[in-house]
């Protein structure tokens, strides 16, 4: 009897989320059919230092997003222009702060926060080779970004560290964004052309980033230029929404490559140079480049969603200014070959990032010992549960956490998931 009753409770539990699930869709489907797409996002990672950097230990990492995007033609009947707006809460622990790297384990881990992370407006021309946008933007969204590579936890293989922590509180990316513009040109259905020009400083900047005297904060210019080959036109994907810029409807790329620049024109401080006065020599102006390169290297002819590919990621800095001159990662992602989870996917990378020649003086005067470069070996399984619920385990096995020499090699264990609604 016991049984029985726990049977139907578990039975009508069921029916009952079930039934809400199916109401929220409706509600939601309905929105969209009027012009607004709202969307809730959660991203928690449960992470533990098993063995190894500045000590053991465990951290929870959280963040909640809340996204709404407006398409102009639907609510106002204005073609091509669109808006989209995120909010975004930060909360949990900083595994960093017990491993030591410099990298960061966990790409979602940040001060805890709670602030408008992007809020823009866009107008697509009609011919679907230009894109506007203008207002508070996340770089990262669209530029030093591969398919590949995004599957991975570890922070720089979303975006090098030799630009994702340059200027003066780094560039316009997660968790502080800034203010700014960007135009895209795509003169093919194969070639984008991007150019940004924000702000360059977070507006989210925490007190003291722009303390040293002389710094001026000045702009960021940011430029790719990205070759993709695509597995079918954009007619075969029907009417797009967008053809370029945010939320273009593209169908997922084989292959791209990628080549991008960066200049910020503010003053920024020498990490090891002085005066005669004893002071940090000034720059004026800070540059780099990367190159990225995502390739298809097997697809099944039987199943489209069988398929292997690699990745390539490679950016030089500033090192006079910045801890990390240089940058490399390279990695592999299989996804369809198991017929009974179709959806699931599993990579394994290395990332690895160089100290510049400046910050290697500025410690050896201090007399603290370093080794030249921080180096990250990460394995993972996205284990797609629904298309509301995606589950992924990850280990990493971090080489000189934060560069240092002392410091202990460290294994990192992390199970991270995602809920959508």
């Amino acid at each position: 009897m016991k049984m029985l009753l726990r049977s139907v409770i578990a039975s009508a539990a069921l029916f009952c989320e079930q039934a809400l699930s199916d109401e929220i869709d409706d509600q939601k489907a309905n929105l969209i059919r009027k012009g607004v797409t709202p969307a809730l996002v959660y991203d928690g990672s449960a992470v533990a230092d098993t063995s190894g950097g500045m000590r053991t230990g465990t951290a929870y990492v959280g963040n909640l997003r809340l996204q709404l995007a407006l398409d102009g033609n639907r609510l106002l009947r204005a073609p091509g222009w669109t808006a989209f707006f995120q909010v975004l809460s930060i909360h949990g622990g900083q595994p960093s702060n017990f491993i030591g790297d410099a990298q960061g384990v966990n790409s979602y881990a940040a001060k805890p926060a709670l602030r408008l992370y992007e809020a823009w407006g866009q107008y697509s021309s009609p011919n679907g080779h230009w894109s506007f946008l203008a207002g508070r933007y996340d770089l990262n969204s669209e530029f030093y970004r591969l398919a590949s590579s995004g599957l991975f936890l570890n922070s720089s293989f979303g975006m090098g560290p030799e630009f994702s922590q340059s200027g003066i509180g780094g560039p316009s990316i997660f968790p502080d964004t800034s203010f700014g513009a960007r135009v895209t040109f795509k003169p093919t259905p194969g070639i984008l052309i991007r150019t940004a020009i924000m702000d360059g400083v977070p507006a989210n900047r925490a007190e003291g980033q722009t303390r040293f005297p002389g710094q001026k904060e000045g702009l960021l210019f940011v430029s790719e230029i990205a070759f993709l080959t695509r597995p079918g036109s954009d007619a075969s994907q029907g009417i797009a929404k967008y053809r370029v810029g945010r939320g273009a409807n593209f169908p997922a790329y084989d292959d791209k490559i990628a080549i991008g620049a960066w200049h910020y024109t503010g003053t920024f401080r020498d990490l090891s140079l002085v005066d005669n006065k004893g002071r940090p020599l000034q720059h004026e102006g800070s540059s780099g480049a990367y190159v990225l390169i995502d390739r298809t290297l097997f697809r099944s002819s039987t199943d489209p969603k069988a398929r292997l590919s690699g990745f390539l990621q490679y950016g030089i800095g500033d090192g006079r200014i910045n801890q990390f001159g240089s940058y490399a990662a390279a990695g592999l992602t299989a996804s369809g070959f198991l017929i009974s989870r179709p959806d699931d996917t599993f990579g394994i990378a290395f990332t690895s990032a160089r100290n510049g020649s400046h910050y290697i003086d500025s410690l050896n005067t201090q007399a603290i010992p370093t080794t030249h470069a921080e180096t990250s070996i990460e394995a993972t399984y996205l284990l797609q549960v629904n298309p509301r619920l995606a589950i992924q385990p990850d280990i990493q096995y971090v080489i000189h956490p934060g560069t240092s020499s002392t410091r202990a090699n460290a294994t990192v264990l992390q199970v991270h998931f995602q809920w959508i609604l």
